[in-house]
């Protein structure tokens, strides 16, 4: 869906719905229980917020994504299918709106793949030496593929059928904006969606759940040259032991550190997701996150992994600039906590849309 095509972007304080089995010609099954979704705005001026949320069910008091200066912004988001299969999405600011989507959830126990978490772990980074897996940076408007199966991030004799992975840019040279990345399956067709945007040349990232192609390997295009890192928290394949199943709940605020006048932090902070007022249930093995830092000033990186584990070398989000940033996380957990780190002082907002479960 892509209200700037019909002309139709939704207005400020108001929501429209949509019956995304019916849209775009995406061959969505009526039977899906969530999609996966890349949801961007393209603000007439400005937004204060965006929230998506299933058809039928009260609006949450959760956000989506912010784009306060007008920004092109992408952001990931996994959403419960509503009433007819229909989603909602609520604006502040009157925005066009587009909607991609990489995949679906069918009912748990329905046969289908599984997630299988993996620690957070780095796969590329262009920044480093020449190879498969490293430099050189992006070339503009040049496709460029990775054999994700090469990397020690994923154990070797795996046979994943789709990744979910978390994509920087980081602009190179400095300065450089990118139109926009887009991301698919080695063998296929590149599709008309972007995966990101960055048009004010600051570092970004943005998650999605990528299908594997040919030799377990994606296809990216930038347009216009940067450099790329990616990280992986799991992937999906046949039913076996280990594998969860995916469980959608409405849109609920985990934490809030604004919350009675709180103070942003600094370092580690541990997250009792069990204890929330959201209240997953206790077998929950990865949680599905809307993370969003509201910092006073540049805050380089957030990173979320699972509590008790040693801090990963990954980043689920950058805002160098200052600005507020919102990125979709899977994060696994062992014992309903999960733990964030900040580079720099901020407040953080967490909003659960689903977990994986046996």
């Amino acid at each position: 869906m892509d209200t700037r095509q019909t002309k139709n972007p939704i207005q400020g304080g108001t929501s429209q719905s949509y019956t995304l089995p019916q849209l775009g010609g995406c061959n969505i099954p009526s039977s899906a229980a969530a999609y996966s979704l890349n949801v961007t705005v393209v603000p007439i001026t400005t937004l204060g917020y965006l929230t998506i949320w299933p058809t039928g069910e009260a609006q949450p008091v959760v956000s989506t994504m912010n784009s306060p200066d007008g920004r092109v912004k992408a952001n990931a988001a996994i959403v419960p299918a509503g009433t007819s299969g229909a989603v909602s999405v609520y604006v502040t600011d009157t925005t066009n709106v587009i909607l991609d989507i990489d995949g679906y959830f069918e009912p748990a126990g329905s046969g289908t793949y599984q997630f299988y978490p993996l620690t957070p772990c780095r796969l590329v980074d262009t920044r480093g030496t020449d190879g498969d897996l490293g430099g050189p940076r992006l070339a503009a408007q040049t496709p460029r593929s990775f054999p994700l199966l090469e990397s020690s991030c994923i154990p070797s004799g795996l046979n994943p059928l789709a990744y979910s992975l978390n994509f920087t840019v980081v602009p190179n040279p400095s300065g450089q904006p990118l139109g926009y990345l887009s991301v698919w399956p080695t063998g296929e067709t590149q599709p008309v969606v972007s995966t990101l945007n960055n048009p004010t040349a600051t570092v970004v990232a943005n998650g999605a759940i990528v299908p594997a192609g040919t030799g377990g390997a994606i296809d990216v295009y930038a347009y216009n040259t940067t450099d790329l890192l990616i990280d992986i928290n799991g992937y999906f394949a046949a039913t076996g032991m280990g594998g969860l199943s995916m469980y959608p709940v409405a849109p609920c605020r985990v934490l809030d550190t604004r919350s009675n006048n709180g103070k942003p932090f600094v370092g580690e902070k541990t997250v009792n997701v069990l204890g929330s007022a959201c209240a997953p249930p206790s077998n929950a093995a990865a949680y599905i996150f809307n993370a969003t830092v509201v910092p006073p000033g540049s805050m380089p990186f957030l990173s979320l992994w699972p509590d008790g584990e040693k801090q990963p070398v990954v980043s689920t989000l950058n805002a160098y600039d200052g600005f507020i940033t919102s990125n979709m996380a899977i994060v696994p957990t062992t014992n309903g906590s999960v733990d964030a780190y900040a580079y720099a002082l901020t407040q953080l907002i967490l909003d659960i849309s689903g977990y994986f479960a046996p």
